[in-house]
């Protein structure tokens, strides 16, 4: 797929710093071996250095040597970092003994070099929970300003006429069960934003519901109408509109039809749904029955790049994954 590659060449063409807590995950090792070849990222994995060096030679990896090894028992920035994640979370009562304990962690280390400007981004999740890897992130990271909530956004590839040709990018399908109206336009904003620096073309949003634009009343359509105004006024560079129906959102005549004069209706290629159930269901019988190829959930609303893995994820994920982040940090970064 083309976009992968863009997505790759970017990370190469401005290098970006990324560390991956799980440097003894052995899928993750080979992966960071397979971004070090193609110079698409500063690497720091976080483990055992003997542990490393040993899987390194046993799947004969050629480019470990050239991460940064941090091991999490003995590291030249613990007193730093256990002294800055006490100030951080000493009003919510965190003493300084289990920040001394939590220093030792490495999803906590991991984001403790983001804040402190040490890294540019994370990806972890191959062995640990979304929980385990979203706590320390939002106790330290924390969101980014103007968002409450975090949103896991997928670019679902297939061979259908819709959306960027055959791309369209979902949320929320990860993170949120049942966003407010507030939350579901912050969402729709950072996906406008994901869509512009991970897929590089102009978003078109469409607020998906089982109504289209007053064709059926009920509190479930309100919220998303509610959320559609909100989303609007937030970002008004924007081409945001709902409350649309999936047809309607991406079909021509439908979108026609259904919402005449909308610039969103009919050529839609972000789907913004209503809650996490229809979204995770919705992915997965596209995903399945249509044979279209899945890339994510990459997380979004953070204050820094950080993304989670699925525990059953492969090589070829990681390393998609490291690129995106890469990409996510280079947005960031413009964006200051």
């Amino acid at each position: 797929m083309k976009l992968l590659e863009e997505i790759m060449k970017r990370a190469q063409e401005n290098v970006q710093h990324i560390v991956l807590p799980e440097g003894t995950e052995e899928r993750t090792l080979q992966a960071a071996d397979v971004i070090l070849e193609k110079k698409a990222a500063n690497i720091t994995l976080i483990g055992n250095p003997d542990e490393i060096h040993s899987l390194s030679a046993k799947f004969q990896l050629k480019n470990i040597d050239k991460a940064t090894i941090l091991n999490p028992e003995n590291y030249s920035q613990y007193e730093e970092y256990t002294n800055l994640l006490f100030e951080l979370r000493k009003a919510k009562g965190l003493t300084m003994e289990q920040a001394q304990k939590l220093a030792k962690d490495p999803l906590y280390i991991g984001t403790l070099m983001i804040k402190n400007g040490d890294a540019d981004g994370e990806v972890a999740g191959a062995r640990n929970t979304t929980g385990n890897v979203l706590r320390p992130a939002l106790q330290i990271v924390k969101t980014k300003p103007g968002t409450s909530v975090v949103s896991g956004a997928l670019l679902l590839f297939s061979d259908s006429p819709y959306g960027e040709n055959g791309l369209v990018l979902m949320a929320d399908l990860a993170v949120t069960p049942n966003p407010t109206a507030q939350e579901l336009a912050e969402i729709a904003v950072n996906s406008g934003q994901t869509a512009r620096t991970i897929g590089g073309f102009e978003p078109k949003i469409a607020m998906l519901s089982f109504s289209t634009k007053g064709s059926a009343k009920h509190e479930l359509v309100d919220k998303v109408v509610e959320a559609t105004r909100i989303a609007q006024e937030m970002a008004p560079d924007l081409q945001i509109d709902g409350e649309l129906q999936a047809d309607a959102a991406l079909v021509p005549s439908v979108g026609e039809s259904k919402a005449p004069g909308s610039e969103v209706a009919g050529h839609a290629n972000v789907l913004v749904f209503p809650d996490l159930q229809a979204g995770n269901i919705g992915y997965k019988l596209v995903q399945r029955l249509g044979n279209a190829v899945a890339i994510g959930p990459i997380l979004q609303g953070m204050g820094a790049p950080i993304n989670d893995l699925s525990r059953g994820c492969c090589v070829n994920d990681i390393v998609q994954m490291i690129a995106i982040t890469a990409n996510q940090a280079i947005g960031v970064k413009q964006a200051k």
